[in-house]
């Protein structure tokens, strides 16, 4: 009773409220960004069974926005490391880390023993499984994403007061997007506090599902973007085209990419050609940060800014492109492909298989 007071004494919520978290099981899946104030706000809550999904381990660079972390802690398994930090918030609700990569094979299994599933993961084949097992197994799917400094939430799956289930995640994303389109936080960079607000909105949609208080966020998707607080709401509806029936191969299914044949150079061509000063263009399609902190000799263009720079350069003369591990890059080749650039080509590893070879002076972040 002390421990809860202050939300107990809430006239929508009360006594009521607090044994309805304390019967439900939620499971979290991804103990990252968005999974750190999720599972620090419901364990603060009272869920009374939390389940966290994470086969990674803590690294330096989480702990910007990670804040469940500290220094201490890296190299440990994220799941672990999360269940015993909150039994030390909170004794009085099980916690359990199940330290496996989610696939096709165990999703069901594992969603079977929770009530309401939580989306923290941070790539398109995971969504997709997680969408597709919550129906599958009819489980509520609170979900979040985040993007620089723009963020969303909304409840997929949910019961509706007609019986049937709300839209799902593939009702507003029915395809994914081409592999490569959208950069991750560790290409493009996301704003640390981000993951907090977003996390703690899916949290607050858990709370409400579970206690039955509010409006959730059912066929409704709400938009924040951080740098000005502007917001708006995106009401969907389901479509009678989604028919899901089985759990599949995620990575195939969201491996969309244009047939394009894209010429690649290898680190050890590539330092010949800088050693015989050849006469191309070298371009870092990183972030100027990123160029800053360690580069090989060349312009720095980053790839969001690539096309408004475009017309600077001959198309016909060669044109090389590079950046930490060689995805950025592809995609940049795509992108001047389609205004008309030929002769180009990128280094295949990027800047890490750069380094091996020869220069580990070179500092990437």
């Amino acid at each position: 009773m002390q421990q809860y007071k202050r939300q107990l004494i809430l006239p929508e919520f009360g006594p009521q409220g607090q044994a309805k978290l304390k019967q439900a099981s939620v499971l979290v899946i991804g103990a990252g960004g968005l999974g750190c104030p999720v599972l620090l706000y419901l364990a603060a809550a009272g869920v009374g069974n939390i389940g966290i999904v994470d086969f990674d381990t803590v690294s330096v660079d989480n702990l910007h926005r990670q804040v469940l972390y500290s220094h201490q802690d890296i190299g440990k398994p994220k799941a672990e490391v999360a269940a015993q930090k909150l039994a030390t918030l909170n004794p009085h609700i099980k916690i359990s880390a199940i330290l496996q990569r989610l696939d096709s094979h165990n999703a069901l299994a594992i969603f079977k023993n929770y009530d309401l599933i939580v989306d923290g993961s941070d790539n398109f084949p995971t969504r997709y499984l997680i969408n597709d097992a919550a129906v599958l197994s009819k489980k509520p799917l609170t979900y979040g994403a985040i993007y620089k400094y723009e963020g969303q939430v909304s409840v997929f799956n949910a019961h509706k007061a007609d019986g049937t289930r709300s839209a799902n995640y593939r009702d507003l994303f029915p395809t994914p997007p081409e592999k490569g389109s959208v950069p991750s936080c560790s290409e493009i960079g996301v704003i640390g506090v981000l993951p907090g607000i977003i996390g703690s909105l899916q949290a607050n949609e858990v709370i409400k599902l579970i206690t039955g208080i509010g409006d959730p966020l059912i066929e409704k998707l709400y938009t924040l973007d951080t740098l000005t607080l502007n917001s708006f709401t995106l009401k969907y509806n389901s479509l009678s085209s989604t028919n899901i029936k089985e759990l599949i191969d995620y990575e195939t299914f969201c491996d969309r990419k244009i047939p394009t044949k894209i010429e690649t150079i290898s680190a050890i061509d590539l330092e010949t050609i800088i050693r015989g000063n050849e006469n191309i263009k070298l371009i870092d399609v990183r972030q100027t940060i990123e160029h800053q902190y360690g580069n090989l000799p060349s312009i720095n263009i980053p790839i969001g800014e690539l096309v408004e720079n475009l017309v600077a350069y001959n198309t016909d003369e060669k044109i090389i492109l590079y950046c930490k591990t060689g995805s950025r890059s592809e995609k940049a080749i795509q992108i001047m492909l389609e205004h008309g650039y030929t002769n180009i080509a990128h280094l295949n590893g990027g800047l890490v298989e750069y380094i091996k070879h020869f220069n580990s002076d070179i500092n990437i972040l």
